[in-house]
């Protein structure tokens, strides 16, 4: 028997201290309750990326999986975090209306699910045991305060700013990107910011 479900939508992406790891922060979607889930950086990349509009100069690995999906005439039709144990969410990519449940880690699943433009569902137990419940102001600030990690990244378009220092730098993040060098890109991207700020 399936436990209730709720579903849930993307708050924002915030680096944790240390800037190894991401925090994604769901929020139920007809309530104030955030569940936080600690994700990988590239994972994080690969989910802002798709928010942000950025495409990379090739598929990455969850573009893929879209691709494989679709390439085998299946739908994928929704994402289900099912479980949680010992501190690890589990998720459920479910396709074709639950005839194919395939295990996976929740960003993946999310990272894929925003290419699809599928919903996100979680356990009600999930929710009830490692949710925070926010009040509306709360939730206003965390919408600012959760950016997603390439909110910061100069577009790769961008024209020469005459700074020569800045125009190296964001020569060398424009490389970055499309070698998909993403930790590089993000050191880069702190220093175009600190720069700009200075100046």
């Amino acid at each position: 028997m399936e436990m209730d479900k709720i579903q849930v939508v993307i708050l924002g992406i915030s680096a944790t201290p240390g800037g190894n790891a991401f925090a994604l922060v769901l929020k139920e979607l007809e309530g104030n309750r955030r569940l936080p889930i600690i994700i990988g950086a590239f994972e994080a990349q690969a989910i802002a990326f798709e928010l942000e509009g950025i495409v990379p100069p090739r598929p990455m690995t969850h573009d893929l999986i879209k691709i494989i999906i679709e390439s085998l005439g299946s739908q994928l039709t929704e994402i289900y975090i099912d479980e949680l144990e010992e501190g690890t969410f589990h998720a459920k990519m479910v396709l074709d209306d639950g005839s194919i449940k395939v295990d996976c880690r929740p960003s993946d699943a999310i990272a894929v699910a925003v290419r699809m433009n599928v919903p996100i569902f979680v356990n009600s137990e999930i929710i009830e045991e490692a949710g925070i419940v926010s009040s509306e102001n709360e939730e206003n600030e965390e919408q600012i305060n959760y950016v997603k990690p390439v909110d910061d990244f100069p577009k790769p378009t961008q024209k020469t700013s005459g700074n020569r220092k800045l125009d190296v730098l964001q020569s060398q993040l424009d490389k970055a990107i499309k070698d998909e060098n993403y930790e590089v890109a993000a050191k880069l991207r702190d220093e175009i910011k600190k720069l700009l700020e200075s100046s």
